[in-house]
């Protein structure tokens, strides 16, 4: 074996996990599609599982992540509110620190030099 990888895991914790990568989908699909249904498709996820994790993240951040719009003749939808789009640039701002941060420690830790001083 002389090919590493490494996967790393960002998510934010308050009395529960409250963000990470699959609400970051979600949140992203519903912000492309104007669906929270759509967007829990596109993920596999049954529109049901999706709203409990709407509603557990909206509890968790104590105010709505969604705007949300009944049917009528043109059909309803859902867009991200204002407090939604701050947490997920700022979600995805660390998220790119941090991934270069591992990305430069593994590089350091685990490359090319490694193996030469691990296989003698």
């Amino acid at each position: 074996m002389k090919e590493l990888s490494y996967r790393m895991t960002l998510t934010l914790l308050g009395q529960e996990k409250c963000f990470g990568p699959g609400p970051m989908q979600l949140l992203r699909g519903v912000e492309q599609s104007g669906s929270l249904h759509q967007s829990a498709a596109s993920m596999g996820m049954s529109y049901s599982k999706a709203w409990k994790i709407l509603q557990g993240l909206e509890q968790e951040w104590g105010t709505p992540l969604l705007e949300r719009h009944t049917g009528g003749k043109r059909g309803g939808g859902s867009a991200l509110t204002q407090e939604a789009k701050l947490l997920l640039a700022e979600y995805e701002a660390m998220l790119a620190e941090v991934s270069a941060c591992a990305e430069a420690s593994f590089a350091s830790h685990f490359g090319p030099e490694f193996w030469s001083r691990f296989l003698g």
